[in-house]
């Protein structure tokens, strides 16, 4: 579970209700001084949130990207049915590919299909979204996330989950994962606000999203080849350590895709949360290398 570092957005930015044409999505989006050099969508993963990339949104801003964070259905503020037909993963990344046209349709001044990024499980959606339509984007990101399904000590944690998940309630289902999460040293310490946040995001995402999702990890299919063959500029972005996909099976995906890659020292799977700085430095730098492609 991702933890972002604080919850204040920067002046830059704003929350609000993208409009799609399959429904509203919550987002938080900032935006450069000037004309924004491209736009860039962000998708969270499992069991996270817009709030993820919230380190991320200025230092995006300030090198002149309009950025634009979110939840997606079913997720955190994100309203969704229960039912988890609704979250196959042919539907979440049609949602991507109906968010990515409603920014590219927003866009001021020189309209341009969005840079995208998917952490984790939203690699793997966005994965889906570009094999689906690859005209609908700039660039590709994909971080720490694998070629195909999760390592198997996450497939057997998942599986729990989503066994818990179908026969008891999300608060119940909290409080049991707090009990046997490793209790914190005095340096590691949860800023204030932090874990009311973190409960109240769980409470407010749909169960049967994760369940479904928590499937898709378990058994996603290696499509390397597939996007391989996408004429798209790609990046395979991580951190050091990865408990669900091994570092070394994203090197061999990159490599697959002659990709960009990148390691961010000192970070594990949430790189973007962990050490943001670096973080925004590699994507940027990836971005101002991608030729503008028009709408």
């Amino acid at each position: 579970m991702s933890r972002p570092p604080f919850l204040t957005l920067p002046r830059c930015a704003r929350a609000y209700r993208l409009r799609t044409a399959r429904g509203e999505f919550a987002v938080h989006e900032a935006r450069p001084e000037g004309a924004p050099r491209g736009t860039v969508l962000l998708v969270p993963g499992f069991t996270g949130s817009k709030e993820d990339f919230i380190a991320l949104l200025e230092p995006l801003a300030r090198a002149g990207f309009r950025a634009v964070a979110l939840d997606g259905r079913g997720q955190h503020e994100s309203e969704g049915p229960r039912d988890e037909a609704a979250y196959a993963q042919p539907e979440l990344a049609r949602d991507v590919l109906a968010q990515a046209a409603a920014l590219d349709s927003a866009a001021a001044g020189n309209p341009a299909p969005p840079h995208v990024l998917g952490h984790s499980l939203g690699g793997l959606i966005v994965r889906a979204a570009v094999l689906l339509d690859p005209g609908a984007f700039a660039s590709l990101t994909l971080m720490s996330s694998g070629p195909a399904a999760i390592s198997e000590p996450q497939q057997a944690r998942t599986k729990l989950l989503i066994d818990a998940l179908s026969v008891t309630d999300m608060e119940s289902v909290w409080r049991a994962m707090r009990e046997l999460d490793p209790q914190e040293a005095p340096e590691e310490t949860t800023p204030p606000g932090i874990e009311e946040f973190l409960h109240q995001r769980w409470l407010g995402t749909v169960p049967e999203q994760l369940m479904a999702t928590g499937r898709q990890l378990n058994r996603e299919p290696d499509r390397v080849a597939e996007l391989a063959a996408v004429a798209l500029p790609k990046h395979v972005l991580s951190g050091v350590v990865d408990d669900a996909w091994p570092v070394s099976l994203m090197d061999g995906m990159a490599e697959r895709l002659a990709a960009r890659r990148t390691v961010i020292q000192g970070a594990g799977h949430s790189p973007n949360a962990e050490r943001p700085r670096p973080t925004a430095e590699a994507l940027i730098d990836f971005w101002c290398g991608v030729a503008p492609r028009q709408g």
